[in-house]
C-alpha cells in the first residue's frame, strides 16, 4: 500500500461510483521526556497498520502518514462500517492498544490522541494531481483524465453550470 509511484505528468482526477471514509488519526506528543510512554503509542499504530497493509479485505484502501510533535494519517476506507469492524474486533491490534491507552498511556498526558471520520459519498468531493505519483484518494482511483466535465473543482463536484471561461 505504501509503495513509491512514479510521477505522473497528466492532469488527473479521481471519479468513484462508491462512497469511502476518510479518517484521520494521530497523536501529539505533550511530555516527550515520558520517552516509554512516546514509543509505545508510536509501536502500537505502527502494529496496527502493518497488521491493515497485510490484510486486503479490512477494509483499508490506501493511506499517508506524516510525523512530528503532532502526527497524522490520513486513511481512506471502503466503508465505515469497515472501519468500525476493524476498531472493534477483538482479535485485531486496536483493542488491545485501546485498552492499554485507557489503562497506562492515557493516565498521565504525556501523549494526546485524536481522530475525525468523514463519510464521503459520490458527487461530494473533488481532487486533482498534476505532476504527482499516486497519492492520498489517488492511491484509490479509478484515475481519469481531468477534462471536460473533471476539468474543473466545479465540474468535479457535479456542477453542470460552469462558466464558459472555466469551461476552455
Amino acid at each position: 500500500m505504501q509503495t513509491e509511484n512514479p510521477v505522473d505528468p497528466r492532469r488527473l482526477t479521481v471519479d468513484r461510483d462508491e462512497g469511502f471514509v476518510v479518517f484521520l488519526i494521530g497523536a501529539r506528543i505533550n511530555k516527550w521526556w515520558l520517552v516509554p510512554i512516546v514509543w509505545a503509542v508510536a509501536r502500537a499504530m505502527g502494529r496496527m497498520m502493518r497488521e491493515l497493509q497485510s490484510d486486503p479485505d479490512s477494509g483499508l484502501m490506501a493511506f499517508e502518514s506524516y510525523g512530528g510533535r503532532t502526527t497524522l494519517a490520513v486513511q481512506y476506507w471502503r466503508s465505515h462500517d469497515d472501519l468500525q469492524r476493524y476498531a472493534h474486533d477483538k482479535g485485531r491490534q486496536h483493542v488491545p492498544a485501546w485498552r492499554q491507552w485507557i489503562r497506562r498511556w492515557g493516565l498521565g498526558g504525556a501523549v494526546g490522541i485524536w481522530h475525525e471520520t468523514y463519510v464521503v459519498e459520490p458527487g461530494t468531493y473533488e481532487c486533482v494531481y498534476h505532476h504527482m505519483p499516486a497519492f492520498g484518494l489517488g492511491k484509490v482511483g479509478p484515475r481519469v483524465p481531468a477534462e471536460g466535465r473533471l476539468k474543473t473543482a466545479a465540474g468535479r463536484l457535479g456542477d453542470r453550470e460552469v462558466a464558459p471561461a472555466e469551461a476552455a
